[in-house]
C-alpha cells in the first residue's frame, strides 16, 4: 500500500504544478475558466448548451468537453457557434491538467472571455484533479436524491458553486429541497447554491449573473 500512495501523491503533485501553470496562462490571457462536474445524466451538457447560446451574444466563449467515448456532446455544444474541443479519455474517469494543456494547444486564449470545461460524469475522481480553472461548479440533479453531498463530500467541499439542476422535476420526483440544502451546507458550509432548469429556463438568470461576476481564483 505505501507504494500505491507514493505513486498517487506523485501524480497529483505533477498535476497541481501543471494546473498552476495553466491558471497563470489563463489569467495572463484574461480568460475566466469554469469547470463543471457532476454524476452522469445530471444535465451538464444541456445547461452548458443553453449557457453558451445565451452568452455568445455578449461574451467570447468556448468549451472543452470530456467523455470516455464519442464526441456527441462536443458536436451538440458546437451548434451554439462557439469553439469546442472534445477530450476523449478512454478508460480514464476524469480530466487532468495535462489533457487540458493538450486540448488548448494552438488556441488563442486571448480571444476568449470565458472558457468552460465539462468534466467526465463522475463525482469521485474529478475532486482530486485541479485543471487550472478559476471556479469549479458541481451539479446535483433532483433526480439523484438529496443525499449525494453526504455520499460525495469532497467534490462539494472543493466547489465554488452548487447548482441544483432539473429543478422543474422536483415535485414530480419528490425532491426535498430543504434536505438537499442542509446536506450541501453540512459538507460545504459557505457554498453558494442556485437552482436551475435548463429545459424551462427557470433560474438561468441567476446562473448567468454568477458567471458574469469576477470569479474566484482557486489557488
Amino acid at each position: 500500500m505505501p507504494r500505491i500512495i507514493e505513486v498517487r501523491e506523485g501524480i497529483l503533485k505533477k498535476n497541481d504544478m501543471l494546473a498552476r501553470t495553466l491558471r497563470t496562462r489563463f489569467s495572463d490571457a484574461r480568460v475566466s475558466v469554469v469547470s463543471l462536474v457532476s454524476s452522469p445524466g445530471a444535465g451538464k451538457t444541456e445547461l452548458l448548451h443553453k449557457t453558451l447560446a445565451t452568452l455568445t451574444h455578449t461574451h467570447r466563449v468556448g468549451a472543452l468537453v470530456g467523455d470516455l467515448a464519442t464526441d456527441r456532446d462536443a458536436r451538440r455544444l458546437a451548434q451554439a457557434g462557439v469553439p469546442v474541443q472534445q477530450i476523449t479519455t478512454g478508460t480514464v474517469c476524469h480530466l487532468d491538467a495535462h489533457m487540458i494543456a493538450q486540448a488548448i494547444d494552438g488556441w488563442d486564449l486571448a480571444s476568449l472571455d470565458l472558457l468552460f470545461i465539462e468534466n467526465v460524469g463522475n463525482l469521485v475522481c474529478p475532486a482530486s484533479y485541479d485543471l487550472g480553472e478559476h471556479a469549479r461548479v458541481v451539479l446535483l440533479s433532483v433526480t439523484e436524491g438529496e443525499d449525494k453531498p453526504l455520499k460525495y463530500p469532497t467534490i462539494f467541499n472543493t466547489a465554488d458553486l452548487a447548482v441544483i439542476s432539473k429543478i422543474d422535476l422536483a415535485d414530480a420526483v419528490g425532491f426535498d429541497k430543504h434536505e438537499a440544502y442542509r446536506n450541501i451546507h453540512e459538507v460545504g458550509p459557505a457554498l453558494t447554491v442556485t437552482e436551475v432548469s435548463a429545459r424551462t429556463g427557470s433560474g438561468m438568470d441567476g446562473w448567468l449573473q454568477w458567471l458574469r461576476q469576477p470569479l474566484p481564483s482557486r489557488r
